[in-house]
């Protein structure tokens, strides 16, 4: 049986929905920032901190919580590209 509380390819392969949480530690960010971290993480779902599945009628919806280590991360891939 497949652990729906970390990242499963095989489970992730079947994703027809996404949702995004903030962790309360991340504070308020802009619904722009939102935006730009939510597109990021769903990208690369196997890097996320917190990801949960849950099943749907037509397949699973992928639940990613951002955290504090999440934006960093992606902070720190976005400055190592430039």
């Amino acid at each position: 049986m497949a652990d729906y509380n970390k990242f499963d390819p095989r489970v992730d392969s079947l994703v027809m929905e996404t949702r995004t949480f903030w962790d309360p530690a991340v504070g308020k960010l802009s619904e722009e920032d939102q935006a730009l971290l939510a597109r990021t993480v769903h990208q690369s779902p196997e890097k996320a901190a917190k990801v949960c599945y849950y099943r749907s009628h037509t397949g699973f919806t992928r639940e990613i919580t951002v955290t504090v280590e999440d934006i960093a991360r992606i902070y720190d891939e976005q400055t190592a590209r430039s």
